[in-house]
């Protein structure tokens, strides 16, 4: 696979993201300026398009509950109230600065995904949602990035 799209590729899953794809990229010795833009590329895709698409994955996982793939639903309805619960400490007391540092903590459970679920759940406009998505997943990318090189840690 092309080095770059395979960056780009991994930035989009979700906990994974940007952050670890520049990890993986570094690791496997492609070049530094094409990992980091296709990890940038899809840190904004994310960014940009998960706002919008989650209130249609809300109305199919509600379809979902009263089919055979209830099971399904019900595990997305689980990890939204883990998604609550982990991030509206951070973004009832901090707003949009703590949107963007829930984000950018580099641990499983935070990022661009769950950013984007938590500002949908807590009502957050996109006005201020997006700006933090990208911002934090940026800064997430950063502070991996730093030790990757040796720089810092």
């Amino acid at each position: 696979m092309n080095n770059p799209l395979e960056i780009f590729l991994l930035s989009l899953v979700p906990t994974f993201e940007g952050r670890y794809a520049i990890v993986y990229g570094i690791g496997r010795g492609y070049p530094l300026w094409e990992t980091l833009l296709a990890a940038s590329l899809g840190v904004l895709l994310l960014s940009l398009t998960l706002p919008a698409v989650l209130p249609y994955i809300d109305r199919l996982m509600l379809w979902l509950e009263g089919t055979s793939l209830g099971r399904v639903a019900r595990l997305y309805l689980h990890y939204v109230e883990r998604v609550r619960g982990k991030a509206s400490p951070y973004v009832e007391r901090w707003g949009f600065l703590g949107l963007t540092v829930f984000v950018a903590i580099p641990l499983p459970g935070t990022g661009v995904w769950t950013g984007a679920l938590a500002a949908y759940l807590l009502g957050i406009d996109l006005k201020r949602t997006i700006p933090a998505l990208v911002f934090g997943g940026l800064l997430s990318m950063l502070i991996t990035l730093l030790p990757s090189l040796g720089l810092w840690g």
